[in-house]
């Protein structure tokens, strides 16, 4: 008996978690954030490292700071951090913080929550 490709295919993602699942491939949950440190920063202040704690997180995970990628290091399943630029910082302000993890090969990928960081 002959099964298509197609069908195997389709079968194997979705018993993954499939495509543009709130999972990744792996059957991980999707990233979350506990807490930012610094969780604000004053304007005109110099670069600086941001860690990010939470959980779900992966190599593949990447910090965002208002919508826009930041050079991001995974630490751990629990940890990231990011750099960020004293441009970052330079007017008052709130800054949305969230983390986006790639799908993989399968493409898609999931997002934390988002958590506010002050520039007073």
């Amino acid at each position: 008996m002959k099964i298509s490709c197609v069908l195997l295919l389709a079968l194997f993602i979705t018993g993954c978690g499939g495509y543009g699942s709130n999972t990744s491939m792996g059957g991980g949950a999707a990233p979350h954030i506990d807490a930012l440190v610094p969780n604000n920063a004053t304007a005109g202040d110099p670069a600086f490292t941001l860690t990010v704690n939470g959980s779900g997180f992966t190599s593949s995970s990447i910090v965002y700071w208002n919508a826009a990628t930041r050079p991001t290091t995974f630490a751990m399943a629990n940890q990231l951090t990011a750099q960020i630029s004293a441009s970052d910082i330079a007017t008052a302000g709130t800054v949305q913080v969230y983390v986006r993890t790639s799908g993989g090969i399968y493409g898609g990928g999931t997002n934390s929550n988002v958590v506010n960081f002050t520039v007073n």
